[in-house]
């Protein structure tokens, strides 16, 4: 191989690797795709790769200077990039993309747009908040305030979506709005103590669940720099959103009731009260996950097929929740339904790379609600709450370490057949 080609060997495979940095792929996942690129593609180069948040390093070992840096652009990208995205990082492991054909790959996933993004994300959050508030079973006021907020959180988060300074008051800003509303409209109305999802849900969507359950998943890959520092960042945005939440609190003399800090497969809140204080009944909560999952849907921007895919999945993550609940109890029933879900999603990946196993499986992080435990924790200064945090969050990551082990026990990761990998662009697009 030429210097020339030897370049554009580690460009290809760095600039796969920012791609999926940007897909919100933890590092370890990264790494392990681009060896598994690297021996499918370019056999015997000998090249190591180091994986950063924002950056992948591909390095020569035995020629000095040898190493290429590829960065990401620092945007999130949409859940329909992100399935193109795996898809070419499965198909270039597969042997059935060439090296030299991945950067314009790369330029057409890049390239990618929603018709109407603020449109689509404003009525996601509306619709997400929504979601939660009724899953949760808040009362028919609060689920309508939650679907107004939820849509005034997210048109924030548009129209500042690109400063980069703003990104780190935007959490206390929006739960500052969200918790001052709520308040007012509590207070002007005389609905008494609050359901505590009544205001975490508007903020839903700017809630670290995948940022900090990813952060954990390397810390146990001994990942310890990444790791450490997307757990920081996590945290701390997770206390800003308190702050914000202490101070519209503090201002408006809203009291959260404390029977409302619940998990999913725990909510049991009944008021007694009639017309708007309702609580909505049970079988609506399955309702709240389909809702949920299409705003997820619109604010991620999946598309209508993976949005489909998305509300099946996450109406099963949500029955395996109910059922297990009752008998392991929360903390446990997430560590298992996240082992179950990881597995799942791996066999649909198989069948199928229209529907690939990051996209599949991300969407249940807000289900399986980590970050929102810990919101709550935080905001409740419940300590049933602030010991449960913890405990979910390790049970989310044993599960999916254990799925992740059966997944490649059972070799489910391994490549599909060309016929495959061609029905699966169709069916994306």
């Amino acid at each position: 191989m030429s210097p020339s080609e030897s370049v554009s060997v580690d460009v290809a495979l760095g600039d796969l690797g920012a791609l999926l940095l940007d897909a919100g792929v933890s590092v370890t996942d990264v790494r392990g795709t681009l060896e598994r690129a690297r021996d499918a593609t370019a056999p015997g180069e000998g090249l190591a790769f180091a994986v950063l948040p924002e950056h992948v390093l591909v390095n020569r070992p035995g020629i000095p200077g040898a190493t290429t840096i590829a960065a990401g652009e620092g945007f999130d990208l949409t859940f329909r990039q992100t399935a193109h995205a795996s898809r070419l990082a499965r198909r270039l492991e597969a042997g059935n993309v060439g090296l030299d054909q991945v950067p314009a790959h790369i330029a057409h996933i890049r390239g990618i747009r929603r018709r109407h993004p603020g449109l689509e994300r404003t009525l996601g959050g509306a619709l997400l908040a929504a979601g939660l508030a009724l899953l949760f079973r808040c009362p028919w006021w609060a689920v309508l305030l939650a679907l107004l907020v939820g849509a005034l959180v997210a048109a924030i988060v548009v129209m500042t979506d690109r400063v980069r300074a703003a990104a780190a008051v935007i959490p206390f800003v929006a739960a500052l709005v969200s918790t001052l509303i709520v308040g007012v409209v509590a207070d002007r109305l005389g609905f008494g103590a609050v359901p505590l999802f009544a205001v975490c849900a508007p903020v839903a969507l700017l809630v670290p669940g995948a940022l900090i359950t990813n952060a954990l998943l390397e810390l146990t890959a001994a990942d310890i720099v990444t790791g450490a520092s997307r757990l920081i960042y996590g945290l701390i945005m997770l206390g800003f959103m308190a702050a914000g939440i202490f101070t519209g609190a503090a201002v408006t003399g809203l009291r959260v009731d404390p029977r409302s800090a619940a998990l999913v497969g725990e909510t049991s809140l009944v008021t007694g009260h009639s017309g708007w204080e309702a609580v909505p009944p049970f079988w609506l909560s399955w309702l709240g996950v389909v809702v949920l999952a299409i705003g997820i849907g619109l604010s991620f921007g999946a598309g209508f097929r993976l949005t489909v895919a998305t509300v099946i999945v996450m109406i099963c993550t949500y029955a395996a929740l109910a059922l297990l609940s009752p008998y392991t109890g929360s903390t446990v029933a997430t560590g298992v339904t996240a082992g179950l879900l990881f597995l799942a999603a791996r066999v649909l990946e198989r069948v199928t790379l229209a529907v690939p196993a990051t996209v599949s499986f991300q969407p249940a992080f807000l289900l399986l609600v980590p970050g929102t435990v810990g919101l709550v924790a935080l905001a409740s200064f419940d300590a049933q709450a602030l010991a449960a945090a913890p405990l979910v969050f390790v049970s989310l990551c044993i599960g999916t370490k254990v799925g992740a082990l059966f997944a490649d026990a059972l070799r489910i990761t391994r490549p599909v057949s060309p016929r495959t990998l061609t029905g699966s662009i169709r069916v994306i697009r």
